[in-house]
C-alpha cells in the first residue's frame, strides 16, 4: 500500500480548503477508498484497552483484507452500527478521590474514526489558529509552553486568567458541535458516521446508557471534535472580538480544553473574565467558577540586584508545569517552572505500583521498564529550569526501587550497600534536560 495517495488526497482537500475558507464540503467521503482504510489502520495503535467485542488488534488482523472491505462498504452505505464505548475511570490526579471517565471504543470503531479524522483534519488546519496546539500535526505540548513563555516575558507577565471548562468533554453539546460542523463539512458519509458515534452509548459495569451530550475521552475522533468546537467557542472570538476591543496586550494559549488568557492590562482581564460564563453558556458549557482565576503576575517590582524578593509570588499551572517568577545568574527576573506538585506525586504513585506489581521479575527486566519511565519522564519534564525536580524524581525511583527489592522475600537482604553494587550493573539513566529554552540573555 502507498501512503503517498493518502498524502496527496490530504494536500489536494488542504488546498481546497485554504482557497475556499468559507465553503462547506459536500464531497469529502469520496476519497474514502481500501489504500485510505489500510493507512487509518496502519496509524491505529494496536496496543490499545479493547472496547465491548473485546476483539484485540491481532485477532482483527487475522483477516485484515475482508474486515477493511466489510468496513468500508457498511460505512458508505450507512450500514455501519457503531458500538457503545466502554467506559472506565482512572485517577485525575494523585489524590485518587477525583476520577476521569475514559470511553474505549471497538479497535475496528478505532480505525474508522481515524479514517474521518485524517478527512478533517487537512481541511480545519487551515481554519484552526495559533493559539492552538493540541492534538494537531507538527505542534505539540512543549511549543504551547515555549509559546506562553516567550510572550508573557514581551509584556512582563501581566494579569492571567486560568481557564477551566467543568467536565467539558462530558457537556459539549451535540446540537452546536452539529452546527459548527455544518459550516465546513456537509458532506452526508461524514455527518452520519459522526452522528452515530455521539449517540452511540456508553457500557459501564454492564449498564448501558446514552448520554445526550458530550463525547468520549479516549475515543479517536474526540481530540478533533473538541478542537472544532473549541475553535468556535473561545478561539475565534477571543482573536476576532474580544482583542480588537482591548486597550492592552493580549494572548492565549491552549492545549485542548486547557487554556490560559494574557493580558496587560488588569481591566482588560476583568473585562474578559466577566464575560467568559456568558459566552461558554451560550455554547452549553459552564466554566469553573473555584478552578477558574485571574492571577496577577506580573513581574515583581524590585530593582535588579536587590535580594529581597516577593513575600508570596504568584504562581499558576499549565500543561503539569507550575509557572512561577524567579531569578536568573545575572539576578534578573524570569519566568521559571517546575514539575506541577500533583503531577509529581502522581508519576511517583504510577512508578510505586509498577514495583510492588512485578518486584519478582527479574532485575534485568525491570531496569528495562524503569528505564523506560525514567525516559519518558524526562522528555516531557526535562525542561531549562527544571533540573531539580527530574533529578529528584529519578532519586526517589531509585529508593522505590530498592524498597520493593527488599521486599521480595520474608528475609530481606537489600541493603544499601548491595544495591550499590546491583545500581552498577544495573544503572538508571541520569536526569538531562531535553528540552533547552534559551535563557542565555537574562
Amino acid at each position: 500500500m502507498e501512503p503517498k495517495t493518502v498524502s496527496t488526497k490530504q494536500q489536494r482537500i488542504a488546498e481546497l480548503a485554504r482557497i475556499h475558507p468559507e465553503v462547506s464540503f459536500t464531497s469529502l467521503a469520496y476519497h474514502i477508498d481500501f489504500r485510505w482504510l489500510y493507512e487509518a489502520y496502519q496509524r491505529t495503535r494496536k496496543d490499545g484497552a479493547v472496547g465491548v467485542d473485546k476483539q484485540t488488534a491481532e485477532e482483527y488482523a487475522e483477516d485484515l483484507g475482508n474486515n477493511l472491505k466489510s468496513l468500508l462498504e457498511r460505512a458508505k452505505s450507512g450500514r455501519y452500527v457503531a458500538p457503545p464505548v466502554r467506559r472506565v475511570h482512572i485517577p485525575k490526579d494523585s489524590t485518587g478521590k477525583e476520577l476521569r471517565p475514559i470511553g474505549i471504543p471497538t479497535f475496528e470503531d478505532k480505525v474508522l474514526q481515524r479514517v474521518v479524522q485524517m478527512l478533517l483534519e487537512p481541511l480545519y488546519e487551515q481554519d484552526f489558529l495559533n493559539c492552538s496546539y493540541g492534538f494537531r500535526p507538527g505542534r505539540s505540548a512543549h511549543d504551547a509552553l515555549e509559546s506562553l513563555w516567550k510572550q508573557a516575558m514581551d509584556i512582563g507577565g501581566g494579569w492571567i486568567i486560568d481557564l477551566d471548562i467543568r467536565k467539558f468533554f462530558d457537556t459539549m453539546d451535540h446540537t452546536h458541535l452539529r452546527n459548527i460542523l455544518k459550516r465546513r463539512v456537509c458532506d452526508g458519509v461524514l455527518i452520519r458516521l459522526i452522528g452515530k458515534w455521539l449517540n452511540a452509548g456508553v457500557m459501564e459495569s454492564g449498564n448501558l446508557s446514552y448520554p445526550e451530550r458530550g463525547t468520549p475521552q479516549g475515543g479517536v475522533i474526540s481530540p478533533m471534535l473538541s478542537n472544532i468546537y473549541l475553535h468556535e467557542v473561545l478561539d475565534t472570538w477571543f482573536a476576532g472580538v474580544v482583542k480588537p476591543r482591548l486597550k492592552g496586550q493580549a494572548f492565549m494559549s491552549r492545549f485542548a480544553d486547557d487554556a490560559v488568557l494574557v493580558f496587560s492590562s488588569e481591566k482588560d482581564a476583568l473585562r474578559v473574565m466577566e464575560v467568559l460564563p456568558k459566552r461558554f453558556g451560550k455554547y452549553g458549557l459552564t466554566i469553573h467558577p473555584e478552578k477558574t482565576q485571574l492571577i496577577d503576575f506580573n513581574k515583581p517590582k524590585t530593582e535588579e540586584g536587590s535580594t529581597e524578593d516577593p513575600s508570596k509570588p504568584a504562581t499558576f499551572n499549565f500543561l503539569g508545569f507550575t509557572h512561577f517568577w524567579g531569578r536568573s545568574r545575572k539576578g534578573r527576573w524570569y519566568i521559571r517552572r517546575r514539575t506541577e506538585k500533583s503531577r509529581y506525586s502522581r508519576a511517583l504513585k504510577e512508578v510505586d505500583g509498577w514495583c510492588r506489581r512485578n518486584r519478582h521479575r527479574s532485575l534485568k527486566e525491570q531496569h528495562k521498564a524503569l528505564t523506560k519511565k525514567l525516559m519518558g519522564h524526562y522528555s516531557y519534564y526535562g525542561i531549562t529550569g527544571n533540573a531539580i525536580w527530574i533529578v529528584r524524581f529519578r532519586n526517589q525511583v531509585e529508593r522505590i526501587w530498592r524498597k520493593w527489592l527488599n521486599r521480595r522475600s520474608r528475609s530481606p537482604d537489600m541493603s544499601w550497600e548491595r544495591f550499590q553494587r546491583l545500581k552498577a550493573r544495573f544503572a538508571l539513566p541520569y536526569a538531562r534536560v531535553v528540552h533547552s529554552y534559551c535563557t542565555a540573555k537574562l
